[in-house]
């Protein structure tokens, strides 16, 4: 089970990341710092969480976090340049979000195509 963040902690990721998150995420890691979402399709995606260095167990936990996820996908052919990885699939998919909007998009890492997708943040997968 995920623990709750803390608004430090999300600003702080915030900071890393040099942009806000859109408030549905926001609101999802204040309650639950990683889990899982559903989208508008009912396909399940592992939400990265936001690093918390409150203790060890909470910084195991949230090793994989956005700032670091992030970093790794810009490494792959065909992921969108400047995008912010927030979650993952089994497949190697990712939600991302693209710069200058707070629209969750899904990234195929097949074939690069990145679609605009609807997100419950209060449904768990």
């Amino acid at each position: 089970m995920a623990f709750p963040a803390s608004e430090q902690i999300i600003a702080a990721a915030e900071n890393t990341l040099s942009r806000s998150l859109p408030d549905g995420l926001r609101g999802r890691l204040l309650a639950d710092n990683g889990g899982q979402v559903v989208d508008g399709d009912h396909h399940a995606w592992t939400l990265h969480p936001v690093l918390d260095r409150t203790d060890r167990k909470r910084l195991t936990r949230t090793a994989n976090d956005i700032a670091r996820e992030t970093r790794s996908a810009r490494e792959w052919a065909g992921f969108p340049p400047e995008a912010i990885s927030i979650a993952a699939d089994d497949y190697g998919n990712r939600l991302v979000l693209l710069p200058g909007s707070d629209t969750v998009s899904a990234w195929d890492h097949e074939t690069g195509a990145v679609e605009a997708v609807t997100i419950d943040w209060t449904r768990r997968g």
